[in-house]
């Protein structure tokens, strides 16, 4: 079956209103192919959600860059799946590199948090990638199919997942892996799920791509037959996200 293309815009921690404003205002003015060529999400900080949900282009939707792994509570400083399911933001990013580093996430951590997202009805944009120091020791495969399998062991219905393979090594380094690169690891999940999980699975799962996207290489990384879209960091906050949304059409011409 055909994959649907996916765009998602991580803004990180970054924007003040004004910002958030002018960014959703680049936004609804773009002109980009329709939704059933390519389905865009962009996660603002928590504080900016609601803003944007409410001036956002309605075929444009919104995701939380991080939930809480079980019903909130004496959590401080956490936000549980359940606040964003009641603020009606239908997506979160779950396992981003930064947290897994700079917060000792773990995959098992992450696994949990996938769950129990799907279990309150969030869709989820799951994220595994290795250390350059992994890629060089040629441990790339062996790390994302660990970090894949913490997942696979929580979950039976992979529908509201999208899996997003960045090589931490490519975010925001301006490094980015070659399309060969992109294409070989997104292979290997695919072949990881199909023998692991099932074929059915492995057919219909997007995995996009993370790592320094940009207007300029997003046509070619889009080309490539396993590559079912991008998770962009620093350009989703520049006017050439829009490109990059575009590239889409790169998808469905090839």
């Amino acid at each position: 079956m055909g994959r649907k293309f996916f765009v998602g815009g991580n803004w990180k921690c970054n924007g003040t209103t004004e910002e958030v404003k002018k960014i959703v205002s680049t936004l609804n003015d773009a002109q980009v192919p329709s939704q059933d060529v390519v389905e865009v999400v962009v996660s603002p900080p928590y504080v900016f959600l609601p803003v944007v949900k409410s001036s956002l282009r309605s075929d444009f939707h919104v995701a939380a860059q991080n939930c809480w792994v079980n019903k909130g509570g004496a959590y401080t400083g956490e936000v549980s799946a359940e606040m964003l399911v009641n603020l009606d933001i239908p997506w979160v990013i779950l396992g981003h590199s930064e947290r897994r580093a700079l917060l000792a996430e773990t995959s098992e951590f992450v696994g949990d948090k996938v769950a129990y997202a799907l279990s309150k009805g969030l869709k989820v944009i799951a994220c595994i990638g290795e250390t350059l120091e992994q890629r060089e020791a040629g441990s790339t495969l062996e790390v994302v199919s660990a970090q894949t399998k913490a997942i696979a062991e929580r979950i039976s219905d992979w529908t509201n997942v999208v899996l997003a393979y960045e090589p931490v090594w490519a975010i925001g380094t301006g490094k980015v892996a070659s399309p060969a690169q992109a294409q070989e690891v997104h292979n290997e999940l695919r072949k990881w799920l199909q023998a692991n999980v099932n074929p059915q699975v492995a057919a219909s799962t997007r995995i996009i791509y993370g790592g320094s996207v940009n207007g300029g290489n997003c046509k070619v990384l889009a080309g490539q037959p396993d590559v079912d879209g991008f998770l962009v960091g620093g350009a989703s906050l520049k006017p050439e996200f829009i490109d990059i949304i575009k590239s889409a059409e790169t998808k469905k011409n090839a």
